[in-house]
């Protein structure tokens, strides 16, 4: 972990012991573990976001390829009846 045996977290622990006190250690710790888990799903969702396939169309612009079908597809039928 960063490059530091049992040794040197021990003392960094026996430190913080000292200076925050037994009361404010695990207080500071769940803020840290909190803080590391927003850091984590934040680049989750960062990497998903890069991952994802190109943005499909919306649904306006779906709107609008329907309703030129269906302008083809009626024009297309009054020729139809025209010609009979």
């Amino acid at each position: 972990m960063f490059g530091l045996g049992a040794g040197e977290l021990f003392l960094i622990f026996v430190i913080a012991l000292l200076f925050l006190g037994p009361k404010k250690l695990p207080e500071l710790a769940k803020g840290i573990g909190q803080a590391m888990k927003e850091f984590q799903k934040s680049r989750d969702e960062i990497i998903n976001e890069m991952n994802k396939p190109a943005a499909t169309p919306t649904l306006q612009s779906d709107e609008k390829k329907t309703d030129v079908i269906a302008q083809v597809v009626t024009s297309e039928d009054s020729h139809k009846v025209k010609q009979s």
